[in-house]
Parts: structure tokens; sequence; C-alpha cells
């Protein structure tokens, strides 16, 4: 297990700089490329050293590229693949492990009307973002087909911080995390559209 302080949304990409000796041990320990760990996010405490208190959902990564960086240090790229659920921690000796199981996946309904809002809503925080003088991503997403696809891009691509992308990771469903997101991004308009009114 590599406990993170971000999220990992199913589909994307994950880089690693690994250079403490329990994490470079698990790189080898899983066969580097093509090897499988979970990665969880860290509720309390920091990614360095141990002795953090991390969530019990996260996200399956698969190793698709390793380099070295010298001095023992590696580069790894990871991409997530299905949400997990860690139903015991083990002892973090010689690493972070933990007994997991797959999380389902529920169809959704009517997935594109509540990608189309989320969309609608990610441009206007964006922009409101802009109006206030700060850049954070760019305005447009492609979106894939597939929905399910498309909603976690739209997890990953909205402005939110770890906290509320952990709620979406853990959401039952497609239609529960659009749902979600949706109304997270609603108040972050009102927040900005109120922070606009009183400069």
């Amino acid at each position: 297990m590599f406990p993170l302080t971000s999220v990992l949304f199913p589909g994307a990409v994950l880089p690693l700089h690994v250079f403490e000796e329990r994490y470079r041990r698990l790189v080898a320990d899983i066969g580097g490329v093509g090897g499988k760990f979970g990665v969880v996010l860290i509720e309390r405490g920091s990614e360095v050293g141990g002795g953090d208190t991390r969530v019990s959902v996260g996200t399956a990564a698969v190793v698709i590229a390793t380099a070295p960086l010298g001095g023992g240090r590696l580069a790894v790229t990871a991409r997530g693949t299905d949400r997990i659920r860690v139903e015991r921690w083990m002892p973090d000796d010689p690493y972070p492990r933990a007994e997991v199981v797959e999380l389902d996946e529920p169809p959704g309904l009517d997935l594109e009307a509540r990608i189309e809002r989320c969309v609608k809503l990610r441009r206007k925080v964006l922009a409101l973002t802009l109006e206030m003088g700060s850049v954070t991503m760019p305005l447009d997403i492609d979106l894939p087909g597939d929905a399910i696809t498309a909603t976690w891009v739209l997890c990953r691509s909205s402005p939110l911080g770890p906290f509320d992308q952990q709620l979406l990771l853990e959401a039952e469903s497609a239609t529960a995390r659009l749902d979600l997101v949706g109304d997270l991004l609603t108040e972050q308009v009102e927040v900005l559209e109120a922070a606009l009114r009183h400069q």
C-alpha cells in the first residue's frame, strides 16, 4: 500500500518519486512494471516516515513505467484501476500492507444529464476563479464517450481539495458521485460569486 496526501481516481496517472527504502522494496517486491499496489489518502500525518492515519477506501494502481534517478531513488509512473476498501491493516513491516477487497461500480442513472450539469458548473467555477485573477486549470476538458470513465475524469479535473475528492471516491455509484460533484461545485460558485460582489 502507498499512503499519500492526494487521492488517486481510477484511470488517473500517478507519478511517484520513490526514495524511502521501504517503498523501493515495495516496488521491487511487486515486480516493477505490471505490478500492482493500493493507494489511500492520509487523513492525518505525512507521507514520509510512517505514523500516519489512513482512510479505508482507495484505488488499486498498476505500474506502467519505472526509471532510476540515481542515489537509489526511483521514478515510478502508475495508473489507477479499480476502487478498493481496506478490510484490515497489517503491520507496516517492511512497508504498509493491507487486506483489501475490490469495490463494485453499479450502473448509473441519467449519467449524461448529470455530466452535462457538472461540466457547466466546473466551467463556471473556473471562469469565476479566472475573474478573481487566478488560473488553476483549463476551462474546457475532453471527456471520453464512456459515461463511467467520464465521471472519473470529471472528478479529477474539478477544482476540489483532497477530502472532497475522497468523498467522491467513496460515493456508492456514478450517479451519487456526479450529484456530489455538482453539489460541491455549486457551493464553490456561490462562494466565488459572493467574494466577487465584495471586491
